[in-house]
């Protein structure tokens, strides 16, 4: 399971330092992709096949499933752990999350996001405002 918050630099070769406590469930393979909320994701291989098998059972006559496949696997890279324990995050990915120098690297569960520090700065502030979190939850049922 994925969980914490590091900040790490971006080296001008688009490598990212992955933290140290997650390495071991990326050390298969992982792979990197767009992600809601104007960040990245990064999902081990096997949490990125179940994510295609849900994915597969959406309907192709949606076009909210299509658009949403496209988004996901059409800028989708396959990444590996360098010997630093970095990965490449592409430079078109790079631009989509706005990641320049530095990165918010945040533990998801399931998976792990790259934020640009303001962005992440900004949504968190919004998630961590009481009214906000509380209305959030009520429709989880938690």
């Amino acid at each position: 399971m994925f969980i914490g918050e590091f900040r790490h630099s971006v080296d001008d070769k688009g490598r990212v330092a992955v933290p140290v406590r997650f390495r071991s469930e990326l050390a298969g393979g992982a792979i990197v992709s767009k992600w809601i909320d104007g960040c990245l994701a990064i999902h081990s291989r096997n949490a990125w096949e179940s994510l295609a098998e849900r994915a597969g059972h959406l309907p192709v006559t949606d076009a909210g499933a299509r658009t949403f496949q496209r988004f996901l696997f059409g800028t989708a890279f396959e990444v590996t752990l360098d010997g630093q324990g970095r990965i490449v995050i592409p430079q078109v990915l790079r631009d989509f999350a706005g990641l320049r120098a530095d990165v918010q690297v945040v533990g998801s569960r399931d998976h792990v996001e790259l934020w640009a520090p303001d962005r992440w700065s900004a949504y968190s502030a919004e998630m961590d405002a009481p009214e906000v979190l509380a209305q959030h939850l009520q429709g989880l049922g938690i």
